[in-house]
């Protein structure tokens, strides 16, 4: 999945803002059609220049979510190894884990 992200970021370039929009989160992809309700609660917009930085700060948002229906997604983040593949996006060189949060209200 990284290299898949790597070919269209070294396709289009980087004059990109990358938006994660975490509302209604469940624990399947949006690309379900009919993915199981959502669990937690909204935790907001996300946005950034860096693709590797919105994805963790997403996943730090719903780790750190005082939200209980947050355990499933978690363990499915987990399934999916998504650790490994932003750990691996960043030795990629296509961004950096470190991000500083601005929160817009």
């Amino acid at each position: 999945m990284a290299e898949a992200c790597e070919a269209i970021i070294n396709h289009i370039g980087d004059k990109v803002v990358y938006i994660n929009v975490d509302n209604n989160l469940s624990i399947d992809c949006d690309c379900n059609g009919n993915p199981d309700p959502a669990e937690l609660a909204d935790l907001g917009i996300f946005a950034s220049l860096d693709p590797v930085a919105v994805d963790r700060a997403c996943v730090d948002a719903v780790r750190q979510s005082p939200d209980h229906g947050k355990q499933h997604l978690i363990e499915r983040i987990e399934a999916r190894r998504a650790p490994h593949l932003l750990d691996y996006a960043e030795q990629l060189g296509l961004g950096k884990q470190r991000y500083n949060l601005v929160e817009i209200k």
